[in-house]
């Protein structure tokens, strides 16, 4: 069986048939270096997304910096310019060459992350917030296309799953890196640190990463037949190769598209509001220090969240290859289950036993995450798929980052009027009703993948 690196080539025009260098070739090494480069780039894509949060007690001490500030500089503006600025990026990654823009973006993320170090006032924070936005807005849409056409149906629920060990790993470095710099030194060198690590992966991608051929691997025909893949399903809108309108048509037309990105975006709205305001939390109110961080909290992201991760990976590949409603099901009763571990860990009076209920939510909290790149990379073309990708991305990190971390700094500068010694607690435990909303929009795609399954089967 030959390589499936032996047809690395330019990508084909729009519209074009592919034919795939072997029926379902299994990865080789290459693809698993690629994967490994990838991730690592999502590591510093995330960590650098989320250090301003996990140093936000002494930022907050030196810049003098509310609740609500921090929730709108690590959620709304930050996510309106990197959701906003995604379309059009994915748009041209989906025409040249992927890799070379992912490398473009992360030299500017990571430049903006050394500029955020030098800040000296919230406004000049501000900026270099917005200049990481802007380019991590190229970082995970052409990731997710890159390793689609090394790994073939069947193995991409399981490759993206690992990818996406980049924000576990992000957020476990990010703790243990960040806090233990700025505990022995200051916050200031943990962002140069890392901006410097960033502008050196980013030359080495754009130097050794090779770019795959879109559509590659989608084709378990002979190069004579037609290419099924290729073809819109039933229920699927046409669209006449792949043009900016006729992908976003086809992405907000669709139920199970939609339904997956406003479901992934209503469990956002807990994860990133949680995920970026914990350490203050835990520090504030349950009366951890940045050396006890540096070790406990960040082993409970990385183990928590990877686990969590690779096994809803595992399961929507194990149980989706006969119906896809896996895919909606799996995350639907994972959130359910994080609910009375989220409650415990709000409740919880001190920070050991807040870290033991905080295992339950990091581990399920993210099983949306892999069954939903999975999904709508599978259900759109290979030519569309960065765009698809960012799409989803738009919906669910303008739903999940823009609005909750604003929405949890908000209500706790609200409480803190009341509460002042437990502002945050309280406005903890008005995520939880968001749970429920989750897993109401999973449950009713599984029942869109249904109808659109028994559609098909009628033709």
């Amino acid at each position: 069986m030959p390589s499936p690196d032996s047809s690395v080539q330019a990508a084909s025009p729009p519209g074009t048939v592919v034919p795939p260098a072997a029926p379902y070739a299994r990865p080789d090494g290459k693809a698993w270096f690629v994967l490994a480069i990838l991730c690592f780039v999502y590591v510093l894509n995330f960590l650098d997304r989320q250090i301003i949060s996990i140093l936000a007690k002494p930022i907050q001490d030196e810049l003098g910096i509310t609740d609500g500030q921090l929730g709108r500089i690590t959620g709304l503006y930050f996510a309106l310019v990197y959701c906003i600025l995604g379309i059009p990026v994915a748009w041209i990654a989906d025409r040249t060459n992927r890799v070379k823009v992912l490398s473009v973006a992360c030299a500017i993320w990571s430049a903006a992350t050394l500029f955020c170090g030098l800040a000296r006032s919230y406004p000049q924070l501000v900026a270099g917030r917005l200049a990481v936005g802007i380019g991590e807005a190229g970082g995970v849409p052409p990731s997710y296309a890159i390793i689609s056409d090394y790994f073939p149906p069947g193995r991409r629920g399981t490759a993206l799953a690992l990818f996406n060990f980049g924000p576990p790993i992000g957020m476990a470095l990010g703790v243990a890196f960040g806090a233990s710099i700025a505990a022995a030194f200051d916050w200031r060198i943990a962002f140069i640190s890392l901006g410097l690590v960033g502008i050196t992966t980013a030359i080495f991608v754009y130097f050794f990463v090779p770019e795959p051929k879109k559509g590659r691997l989608d084709t378990p025909a002979p190069a004579s037949a037609p290419a099924p893949a290729l073809e819109p399903p039933a229920g699927r809108i046409p669209s006449a190769g792949s043009g900016f309108w006729s992908t976003m048509r086809m992405f907000f037309t669709r139920p199970v598209l939609i339904l997956t990105a406003l479901a992934s975006g209503a469990i956002q709205f807990v994860t990133y509001a949680t995920l970026n305001f914990t350490t203050l939390f835990l520090m504030r109110e349950k009366g951890m220090t940045l050396q006890e961080l540096a070790l406990y909290y960040s082993i409970l992201l990385g183990v928590g969240v990877a686990a969590g991760m690779y096994a809803s990976g595992w399961l929507v590949d194990r149980f989706g290859q006969t119906s896809k409603v896996a895919y909606a099901l799996v995350p639907a009763i994972g959130l359910a289950a994080a609910v009375p571990f989220f409650i415990g860990f709000v409740w919880a009076p001190g920070w050991p036993l807040a870290l033991l209920f905080l295992i339950g939510p990091t581990f399920f909290n993210y099983f949306y995450l892999s069954p939903a790149v999975t999904l709508v990379q599978e259900e759109v073309r290979p030519d569309q798929r960065v765009l698809a990708g960012a799409l989803l991305l738009l919906v669910m990190n303008l739903i999940g980052l823009g609005l909750g971390p604003t929405y949890l700094g908000m209500a706790s500068d609200i409480f803190r009027q009341t509460s002042p010694d437990n502002s945050l607690q309280m406005a903890f435990y008005t995520l939880t009703p968001f749970y429920g909303v989750a897993v109401v929009l999973f449950l009713w795609l599984a029942h869109a993948i249904r109808k659109e399954e028994a559609r098909r089967a009628a033709v």
